[in-house]
């Protein structure tokens, strides 16, 4: 007998599949149970499948933890004869869902459960779903990959754009929607930063015009460096408690939108949203926009610039200067910390030997910068926290994989961003213990990287550096997160992310894991046949755990009937993406 590709699919899945009969008006459906007709062989796979087309071209990363170093993509056909062995046991999954919500996932050695970042226009400029059909489709197909769920950036330069306090959630409801009818989880982003500026960047999305209005008329509203050049990504964490944008704070102004978010989408929270992760500065990260890539200002690895020079910002430093008995020291920054891209050497501030880092001065001033922005965090986690509880979410915050110069004793690139982190003093573990103290997840970027992938005379670390976040959560007893910096659909990246996953710190990971896996991102590329094998292989791993025992062979047999029902139905998605 037979079937057609649907039917095939449903097969595999042993479930009824829909199947659209006539072709004349008020055409019926029927619903076929394709395992009447075909019975897989005993075994533990179990597939469901729908049509991909594929999702149109969307954006590169948004954070920008940038290497131009990439490992090349290999064809492995024994990964790709695993690649569709997906096993969606439904116990397991809805376990694993509700563990991560209750944040006790990565202790538990069961798998860490695997997002994808949605792209950066999943939402018009005229709050719609950006090409619909394809969202849906591409949707359908992650979760017949076995992904958990999806991230998405809600922009507050979109939802509230043209008046304070006037929310549109237009294309957020019918996304959330189609998340929910697929059964996937989401993590909500409120990203309260502007899209456009760094790598990846392909749309521009702003703040909301009212509080553009507020800057041009302030602008010490906006980051500002040495040399007086504004940032606008982002509102400067030196006026969070100031009426300063049409009679509110700009915390007030966070707030009120997770409350607007939450009011709204009450009826998915706790069980479509599971994750609300709370933008905190340039590219939702925690962090000073002290490496812009706009207009060339920063290329990769320069040192980046130290970003306090707004009115609010210096009047704070006044301030603690007094406090400190050194008055002194409180009317400027430092001045011989070099330019953008400089490298540490290059200046007196962070040479080794000497550097005004190691000084009294250095010490006062790069405790006041990273306390300013833990300060920030604090305040943004409070009101977040207050406003999810007992919601059933989680609540994330972001930090930026800060690898370039990781192997100087300055560490200069994390310094001029806001992280104290030296050869001498750990700058993650303040940050794990702020999270800690609100329950929040440690969400940490670069976890893709291998320190020989980059370039070493910029002595870049990441694998240094992200055992050393991964130590600081273990301390703190925070849960910790991942995302990929950069798009990687090769099998090295991978094996990196299922190893950093892992956890396995110094040979002892304590039965401890990831608590989830954001990868970045969903695009065209992520759905090309050799790169989607890879992909839901890796899925696949990441969800059995460091302890899995599977039969390869088992797997390896059972993934080749797979990828051949299912290799006409994504040359037909493909087909259907150029059109």
């Amino acid at each position: 007998m037979s079937l057609s590709m649907t039917h095939q699919i449903g097969a595999l899945a042993g479930t009824p599949i829909p199947v659209e009969t006539g072709t004349t008006t008020g055409e019926s459906t029927a619903t076929l149970s394709a395992s009447a007709v075909w019975k897989p062989s005993a075994s533990s796979l179990r597939c469901r499948v729908q049509k991909p087309d594929i999702v149109d071209a969307i954006s590169p990363p948004l954070s920008p933890c940038r290497s131009p170093i990439l490992g090349a993509t290999r064809p492995d056909l024994t990964v790709a004869c695993r690649a569709f062995a997906t096993e969606l046991k439904e116990p397991a999954t809805e376990t694993s869902a509700r563990e991560y919500r209750e944040g006790v996932a990565q202790d538990k050695g069961n798998g860490v459960p695997v997002y994808v970042m949605m792209p950066l226009d999943s939402v018009t400029m005229n709050n719609t779903v950006n090409r619909r059909k394809a969202m849906n489709a591409s949707l359908q197909a992650l979760k017949s990959a076995g992904v958990e769920g999806v991230m998405m950036d809600v922009w507050w330069g979109l939802v509230e754009r043209d008046a304070p306090g006037v929310y549109n959630w237009g294309g957020y409801t019918e996304l959330l929607e189609m998340a929910k009818k697929h059964g996937l989880k989401v993590q909500a982003v409120m990203s309260f930063h502007q899209c456009g500026g760094n790598v990846g960047d392909s749309v521009t999305i702003p703040l909301p015009k009212w509080a553009a209005e507020e800057i041009d008329r302030d602008p010490d509203l906006a980051y500002t460096d040495q040399w007086g050049r504004r940032n606008y990504e982002y509102v400067s964490l030196g006026c969070d408690t100031l009426p300063v944008l049409k009679g509110r704070t700009p915390v007030q102004c966070y707030a009120d939108f997770m409350r607007a978010f939450r009011d709204n989408f009450k009826h998915l929270l706790g069980d479509t949203i599971v994750e609300i992760q709370v933008g905190m500065g340039p590219a939702g990260e925690l962090r000073y926009p002290s490496y812009p890539e706009q207009n060339g200002t920063w290329k990769f690895p320069g040192i980046g610039a130290f970003q306090c020079y707004d009115k609010y910002m210096l009047s704070s430093l006044k301030a603690a200067a007094e406090a400190a008995s050194k008055p002194e020291w409180g009317s400027t920054g430092p001045t011989d910390a070099g330019q953008y891209n400089n490298w540490p050497e290059d200046t007196p501030f962070f040479k080794k030997e000497g550097g005004g880092w190691d000084g009294p001065y250095g010490e006062f001033f790069l405790g006041w910068y990273s306390q300013m922005l833990l300060d920030h965090g604090e305040r943004i986690l409070a009101s977040a926290k207050s406003i999810f509880e007992n919601t059933g979410v989680k609540i994330s915050v972001k930090v930026a994989g800060i690898h370039w110069h990781y192997g100087t004793r300055s560490h200069a690139p994390e310094l001029t961003a806001g992280y104290y982190n030296t050869r001498f003093r750990d700058g993650y573990l303040p940050i794990a213990q702020m999270l800690a103290r609100h329950g929040a997840i440690f969400n940490f970027t670069c976890i893709e990287m291998r320190d020989h992938e980059q370039p070493q005379d910029a002595l870049c670390a990441p694998e240094k550096l992200v055992r050393q976040v991964a130590l600081a959560t273990q301390k703190a007893q925070v849960p910790l997160a991942g995302e990929n910096a950069l798009p990687r659909y090769d099998e090295d990246a991978h094996e990196q992310i299922l190893q950093a996953s892992s956890l396995n710190i110094e040979g002892d990971s304590q039965d401890r894991e990831m608590c989830a896996f954001t990868y970045l991102r969903m695009n065209p590329q992520l759905f090309q046949e050799d790169n989607w094998r890879r992909f839901v292989a890796f899925v696949k791993k990441m969800k059995e755990g460091k302890d899995a025992h599977r039969c390869r062979e088992q797997v390896e047999r059972e993934a080749e009937h797979f990828v051949h029902v299912t290799q006409p139905l994504l040359q037909e998605a493909a087909v259907a993406h150029m059109h």
